[in-house]
């Protein structure tokens, strides 16, 4: 799909009020991220047509859906919605549930087969929904989502209410969603480490408005964004594996031609994303010597900016890659570090995940 997700709404309650303007590539995954009561839910709702006193602009790859003079009807929107709850039909097996969806749908983009395929379900066909897991459950809600062919996907925080087995469950098939499918996604969520893992473009809300947007990479690296700071700051990398070390359960990848060792077993050439928290990186001006810190690499500040009291969050290059690292103040006038200097970054811990089909 070509061009872009157009948005412009306004929505005003009691309580409330919403005022967004953004477009959103029509590829990959979309994260909205924000706090409780932020409009992310509102966001949604309004794209879908569920919110009637909203009024605004939606084009979807230069198709006009709504604006002054017109507004498609709810069953007109071809979207696929997956809510917080899977809100299946209790009198139909998981089989009928999935071919609902089909049966609403109008185009052949996904089929019954792709779907159940992707999502892992072949086995729970011909079972009752209420014997499915809470994962299991929310698997068969996006297929019915799927099988509407739509021209858009809207997920509302769909593993928030599952428990950690659940959500690790169904990430994966997230994740295969995500590398297979060229069905824009817009994907809300509170929790920072879904976003990392899924997303490729990141929508920062904020009392109703979107105080951020851009690429996943380049927002988390913005450092004015209180959301964004405290233990969960951060950064993403894209790198290449290039070979395992089966002895010690380590990989060691590479971007820039720069090489470093992450935990994991990797197939060589396999595009990686990792995550690499501030907390887990220190600086130092002159190489630490034989330490447990196995990746030190040379980097160059780019900005040193205040984060609470008593500490900072440094931005440092390595390579075209940016990562943030959390001092002291104190250890930063110890050192008299300055933006532009060259350091040494030891990175302590790194997260790692396969990128997606979508990624760069």
């Amino acid at each position: 799909m070509s061009g872009n997700i157009s948005v412009r709404y306004e929505l005003q309650r009691s309580d409330f009020s919403l005022d967004v303007g953004v477009d959103i590539p029509m590829r990959g995954i979309t994260g909205v991220f924000g706090e409780s009561g932020a409009g992310k839910t509102a966001l949604l709702r309004c794209i879908a047509g569920l919110e009637r006193r909203a009024s605004g602009r939606l084009v979807i790859a230069e198709e006009i859906w709504q604006d002054e003079a017109i507004s498609r009807p709810v069953h007109e929107r071809e979207i696929g919605y997956v809510f917080q709850e899977p809100r299946l039909f209790a009198h139909l097996n998981v089989r009928q549930n999935i071919e609902y969806g089909q049966r609403r749908g109008r185009r052949e983009d996904v089929g019954f087969d792709e779907a159940v395929e992707l999502l892992g379900l072949r086995h729970l066909l011909e079972r009752s929904v209420d014997t499915l897991s809470g994962g299991e459950a929310q698997r068969v809600a996006i297929a019915r989502a799927l099988l509407r062919s739509p021209r858009v996907v809207l997920m509302d925080e769909p593993i928030a209410s599952l428990d950690r087995a659940r959500r690790d469950e169904i990430l994966p098939f997230l994740d295969r969603l995500h590398a297979v499918l060229s069905i824009p996604v817009i994907y809300v969520s509170h929790s920072i480490d879904e976003v990392i893992r899924l997303c490729d473009y990141l929508l920062v809300m904020e009392r109703g408005r979107i105080v951020a947007s851009g690429k996943t990479q380049d927002v988390l690296l913005r450092t004015d964004l209180p959301m964004l700071g405290g233990e969960e700051a951060g950064a993403i990398i894209h790198a290449k594996a290039l070979v395992h070390d089966p002895e010690d359960g380590l990989t060691k990848i590479a971007f820039d031609g720069i090489e470093m060792w992450v935990p994991g077993a990797y197939d060589t050439g396999a595009r990686l994303r990792l995550r690499i928290r501030a907390n887990d990186v220190t600086i130092s001006r002159e190489n630490p010597g034989p330490s447990t810190v196995l990746n030190v690499l040379p980097a160059s500040i780019e900005s040193i900016d205040a984060d609470g009291e008593s500490s900072e969050l440094v931005r440092l290059a390595i390579g075209s890659e940016y990562i943030l690292a959390r001092i002291t103040r104190r250890s930063r006038a110890q050192l008299d570090l300055r933006p532009g200097e060259p350091v040494l970054a030891q990175i302590k811990s790194v997260a790692v995940k396969n990128a997606p089909a979508t990624g760069r």
